[in-house]
């Protein structure tokens, strides 16, 4: 038997670290010029780090949010702008370059696994590999050489909300969990990434209370 003493958190399982294998769950959302990555704009990114209390409680922590300027060549569809209501013109959007964009939220993101004493990040998005997809395409685009997300691993909230909740839409997933959700405000990349990480919380919580966390041995 080992005389080392052990904390509360690591007694329980209930420090982030230990709930995710190492990984720290970030929570994206982007919106773009159409759904190609690779030739396709990425126009607004969005993360959502998380946070867990004492009793091992996840809960929203920071959003990070920026508008980004079109790269040189890429393919914007009319129709892709019509359903985002993106205005490129609109001189308050304040967009900036993908390299610093990323540079920042990249930073950002590597902080917070540090804090957390995480291995690397994780995407949740809903329907995370379309996410996942653009964050890995402009990575390579700007060669940002540390990219803190794992490559392909990811967490779906549209197919753990089919799970738990019996709906894959984001908007009809938050409100059976009774999340606030305002159709108005969606296709914003912030708002979207907030209500995905309220609602992978919910799911990741329930699965507490109803006992499947911590594992029993």
């Amino acid at each position: 038997m080992s005389d080392t003493p052990t904390s509360k958190d690591e007694e329980t399982g209930n420090r982030l670290k230990s709930r995710f294998r190492g990984f720290l769950p970030v929570v994206v959302d982007v919106e773009t010029g159409g759904f190609n990555a690779n030739s396709d704009a990425l126009l607004e990114i969005a993360a959502v780090t998380l946070r867990m209390d004492e009793n091992g409680v996840l809960h929203r922590s920071e959003t990070f949010q920026h508008h980004i300027e079109p790269f040189e060549g890429a393919n914007i569809e009319q129709s892709a702008l019509d359903f985002t209501g993106i205005d490129l013109e609109d001189p308050e959007r304040d967009a900036m370059p993908e390299s610093i964009a990323i540079a920042e939220l990249f930073g950002a993101i590597r902080k917070a696994v540090k804090a957390e004493e995480c291995n690397r990040a994780v995407v949740v998005g809903h329907n995370a590999h379309f996410d996942l997809g653009f964050v890995n395409a402009v990575a390579e685009r700007v060669d940002i050489k540390r990219n803190p997300f794992h490559p392909f691993s990811c967490f779906d909230t549209a197919t753990l909300a089919g799970l738990a909740l019996g709906q894959t839409v984001l908007a009809k997933a938050c409100m059976t969990a009774n999340i606030d959700f305002c159709n108005r405000s969606a296709h914003s990349a912030a708002y979207d990434a907030e209500k995905t990480a309220d609602l992978f919380c919910y799911i990741v919580n329930r699965w507490q209370s109803l006992g499947g966390w911590p594992l029993s041995e």
